[in-house]
This record gives structure tokens, sequence and C-alpha cells, in this order.
């Protein structure tokens, strides 16, 4: 398998604390990015040599906590982006959280645009995330909380309503301190990543492979590359690298689409339900790898005060 390489460098000045990645669907080797909070609410437009060719406002909109960007489509089948303002480092502050859809720009060029906002909140009580992911088969978006022990993975009702406030209910298991994740353009492949690893899998299925990342300052975004045979991996800071991540051919094999449908937003979701997607059988080894993580974040920050 190839070594990674630096796709580009993200060259804007303003982009100091990139939290998501999205491929764009609709133009060329075009990347979506955005800050994570202190700044206002705009997308970035990233072309492949890293240069911001629009940014995208959301007028009247304050950025909480944006952690998370993927695409998907709007109410007319047409090429979307959700924004998810869903990080909570306050210990659960935030009785809900929001997700952000604007229809992703035929033409690129700065722009205030229109958006609608969905307002969730968990099923078992606030809690932070910084992964947002967006089912292209069914439109279904999945949010996964990110914690030292452990997080779970979290459905939306598949039509969520624009004016009450949706309940997402925990549906899997998943890695320690996610930080990012996306399905792969096919619907048949999703990634997890913390600040060493990332993990592809089955959708639902066991864990395909388990990738150790680049070493960025901290690594908090992941998406597909357009064909779907490698990752995206970037990090915060300021001129951030971009990495092109070659997948394995274990985790480029197609997987069926799920045996086990996703719970309908009306049915309660139970053990046997949560049992059946989880994603990468092996918690303990999950737990193991994302304590390391933990572990060496913690260490990095802490050699950052003292620097």
């Amino acid at each position: 398998m190839a070594a990674p390489t630096v796709q580009f460098t993200i060259a804007d000045d303003r982009i100091t604390e990139s939290s998501g990645l999205a491929m764009s669907r609709r133009h060329k080797g075009v990347v979506y990015t955005h800050n994570d909070s202190e700044d206002d609410a705009r997308v970035f437009a990233l072309g492949s040599d890293g240069r911001t060719r629009a940014v995208l406002t959301l007028d009247g909109v304050e950025a909480r906590d944006w952690e998370a960007i993927a695409t998907g489509e709007d109410d007319d089948g047409g090429p979307a982006l959700y924004i998810g303002d869903i990080g909570d480092n306050l210990g659960g502050a935030w009785s809900e959280i929001w997700v952000y859809r604007i229809a992703e720009p035929a033409e690129l060029q700065d722009q205030t645009v229109s958006y609608e906002r969905f307002r969730f909140r968990y099923s078992d009580g606030p809690r932070d995330a910084e992964a947002l992911l967006v089912d292209p088969g069914t439109n279904r978006i999945y949010i996964v909380s990110k914690g030292a022990s452990g997080g779970a993975v979290y459905v939306a009702p598949l039509r969520p309503s624009a004016s009450k406030v949706n309940v997402l209910r925990r549906v899997a298991r998943a890695p320690a301190m996610v930080t990012d994740g996306a399905f792969s353009p096919d619907g048949t492949r999703l990634v997890l990543r913390d600040y060493v690893f990332a993990y592809a899998y089955n959708k639902p299925g066991s864990e395909l492979a388990r990738l150790t990342l680049p070493v960025q300052s901290q690594g908090e975004s992941i998406t597909y590359t357009r064909d779907g045979r490698a990752l995206l991996s970037g990090s915060e800071g300021e001129h951030a690298k971009v990495w092109q991540v070659p997948l394995p051919r274990v985790a480029l094999a197609s997987a069926l689409r799920a045996a086990t449908p996703s719970p309908t937003p009306t049915e309660p979701a139970s053990d046997s339900d949560e049992d059946a997607l989880v994603y990468g059988g092996n918690l303990l080894a999950l737990l193991v790898a994302g304590g390391t993580a933990f572990l060496t974040f913690v260490l990095f920050r802490r050699g950052r005060r003292q620097g």
C-alpha cells in the first residue's frame, strides 16, 4: 500500500481551526471546511491547491461550536452541505444541538446562503460530539459522541423536522475520542477517526481496517476522496496540511447494504438493535486504541502549554 502524501496545505490565513472536511459532490477537486469556534458562520470551499475558491456565509447564525461537515441532499435531491454545531466541551451544557443544511452552490463565489436548521437532543442526555455523517443512500444523519472511555453512534429520524426538536437515539458503540467521520461515496463503508487512528467499517459490520494517520498537531477531520479509494485527513492549526491516506485493499471491498435496517423514527432502539449495529466487533481493542490516542493528545497539549 502506498504511503500517505500531502494533498495540499490550507493557504487561507482565516482558517486556523479546520474542524471538518467534506468532498464536494458538485465541483471536482473541491473540499469544504470550516473553523471550530470563535469565527463567523461560514464555510470555505478549497481547491485542490489549498486556496479558497469561495466563502459561503450563513447570515444571522452564531457558530457556537461547529465541529463537522458532511455532504448529502436537500429535500429535492440536490447536493447539500450539512454543518454540525454539535460540540459541547462544558459537560452537557447544551440542552440541544443544531445541524444546518445549505444547498451546495452551482457556482463557487463568495455569497450569503440560505439555510435550514434542524434541532436535536439526545435520548439519553447531553454529550459532546465532533462527528457528523450523512448516509448517501438514505440521507439519514448520524452523530458520533466523543468520550475518553468510548463513544456512541446516534441516529436521527429519517426525515427530521425543521420546526421541532428531533430525538437522536443511540444505535451502536464507537471508539473513544472520535473527532470526525464520513461515509464512503457509495455508502457501503464508513470511517471514524481519533487523534491517532482511522477505523474503517462495513455498514454495518465488523472493523475492516485500522490505519495509523499522519502525525498532526490536532487531527480533527476526515473524509473520503471522490473515488472512495483514499481518505483525506486534516488538522486544526494555521496553514494545516491535508494528507491523502490510501486505503488498504480490505477496506475497499464493497459491503452489502445493511442486512439489518436502521431503526425507523418511531421504533425504540433496543439492546439487540445496538448489538446488530456495532461498528468494530472488538470493543476492548477499540477502547485501548482510543485511550492511547487520548493520552497522546493530553501529553501533546501539555507540551504545547509548557513550550
